[in-house]
């Protein structure tokens, strides 16, 4: 039988969720951070770990989550890679491997303590049971929270993807705004965490752009067909994984990254 509510978050939650997240790649690839996605998973999985060995289950899990992200996210954005004498990315891999190391642990303690953790598994590769009306509102409420920062901060956040060191000495604020920016691609990332997955969501903040940057130049027109081509990925694994069981988020992958190499064929045979 035919659930109207059931498809109708699918398939709405699989356009916001793929758009969003389009967008959201075309300035992580442009910043060269795309790190970033494996650092947010791994300290959101780490505060749902802590929340189901605190009780919670389900969609609850999404509050330690966001919870374990965000704070990432702000520690991130308020490290000075000059005074830490290091790189960006060497200190998202400090907070990965922190963050993965505490997620491990509290894995260990389901066993020790006899509590299932399959609710928390479940979160590696997303489900198609979280994309309910509700969820899919929290994921509308991120997606226009992002966009309101790059209408808003569109100038900073254009010199910030040129170099963030040159637009601080322009005397831009260049911190608030990588921190702002850090925070809402936590919380957006987070949200998608339930029904795309955990590991999943690293080919959704990379892989539109990735195709978006072989077949246009210039931002404006990578922004609206990254968005394109993540709505097309998460709204196709979306309605795979309803037809076949599969996990959403490897159709995802899948989808996404065949995205990927027929646009990077369709330059080389323009090219040719």
């Amino acid at each position: 039988m035919f659930d109207v509510a059931f498809w109708g978050s699918v398939l709405v939650g699989g356009l916001v969720a793929g758009a969003s997240s389009g967008l959201l790649s075309v300035y992580i690839v442009g910043m060269r951070i795309p790190f970033i996605g494996i650092c947010v998973a791994h300290a959101a999985l780490a505060g749902a770990v802590y929340g189901a060995l605190a009780g919670l289950d389900g969609p609850m899990l999404l509050l330690p989550a966001l919870g374990g992200s965000v704070l990432t996210a702000l520690a991130l954005g308020l490290a000075d890679p000059r005074k830490l004498n290091m790189d960006a990315n060497v200190i998202m891999g400090l907070l990965f491997s922190v963050s993965m190391g505490l997620a491990f642990v509290g894995f260990g303690f389901f066993a020790v303590l006899g509590r299932p953790d399959h609710d928390v598994r479940a979160l590696l590769w997303g489900s198609l049971m979280y994309a309910r009306w509700t969820d899919v509102w929290l994921m509308a409420a991120a997606a226009v929270a992002l966009g309101v920062f790059v209408l808003v901060f569109g100038k900073e956040m254009r010199a910030i993807l040129f170099s963030r060191t040159d637009a601080q000495a322009a005397g831009i604020r260049a911190t608030g705004v990588w921190t702002g920016f850090l925070i809402l691609t936590a919380a957006l990332m987070t949200v998608n965490f339930q029904t795309v997955g955990g590991l999943m969501i690293y080919s959704l903040i990379t892989n539109p752009a990735a195709a978006a940057f072989q077949l246009v130049r210039g931002s404006g027109r990578a922004v609206a067909l990254a968005m394109l081509f993540g709505a097309v990925s998460c709204l196709g694994g979306f309605v795979l994984s309803a037809i076949t069981d599969i996990p959403s988020g490897a159709l995802i992958v899948l989808l996404s990254a065949g995205i990927v190499g027929v646009a990077a064929a369709w330059r080389a045979v323009r090219r040719s």
